[in-house]
């Protein structure tokens, strides 16, 4: 190899190891120091995206408000929500004592699939409270966590259908909120189901069809 082509090949190596020392030094300066300044993001995503805020500016408008008001003359559609014993489960202030829609077995159905969905993960598939994610954070012992209540309660089962819905809706001590994420229809049909599954862990022979009894140890 000529001597002088070598030599650009020692110059170009030797320039060459420190810039490739540069990216994983950047990277693990960003990793331990605070900045106001978003991270730089090589592939645009969710993370970062073009929004505004609440109460922020917007020049698009003549007033300059980015939260538009209401138009006047305008009406709600779909979801007035003027049914307060199903969309709140209260009549004139009180918890409703019966359902505001037609149990059957498809809403039934549909609130078994719900209750697995949302509710077992705690408080387990019979409602006693003993979902894996309930024994687990009692394995763990760290102080935090409330233990859901048992469904099999006499305070629980002595609860207004109205009042259960609502702790569905907005939660209750560590349990957070599910109105955001389950329709009304839906919360309606886990309450159906839970009143199922208090029926099914206190029944009496009398609540067994006279056909089924012989079956029963």
């Amino acid at each position: 190899m000529p001597r002088r082509l070598r030599n650009i090949l020692i110059a170009v190596v030797a320039v060459l190891i420190p810039l490739s020392l540069l990216p994983p030094l950047l990277v693990g300066m960003a990793r331990v120091t605070r900045s106001t300044e978003p991270r730089v993001h090589l592939i645009p995503d969710m993370d970062s995206q073009p929004k505004f805020k609440a109460q922020a500016r917007n020049p698009l408008f003549a007033d300059g408000r980015a939260m538009r008001p209401v138009i006047l003359g305008t009406v709600a559609r779909d979801r007035l929500q003027e049914d307060h014993a199903l969309y709140c489960g209260k009549t004139d202030g009180q918890w409703v004592k019966t359902f505001p829609i037609a149990v059957t077995s498809e809403l039934m159905r549909r609130g078994q699939e719900r209750f697995g969905i949302f509710c077992a993960t705690c408080h387990g598939l019979v409602g006693s409270g003993d979902g894996p994610t309930a024994m687990r954070a009692d394995q763990l012992q760290e102080g935090t966590w409330i233990p859901p209540l048992s469904f099999h309660t006499d305070t629980i089962r002595n609860r207004p259908v109205g009042q259960l819905f609502n702790t569905i809706t907005h939660g209750i001590r560590n349990m957070p909120a599910y109105g955001p994420q389950i329709a009304e229809k839906d919360r309606w049909a886990i309450v159906a189901y839970v009143r199922a599954l208090q029926r099914s862990q206190n029944a009496r022979i009398e609540d067994v069809p006279d056909a089924y009894r012989p079956t029963l140890r």
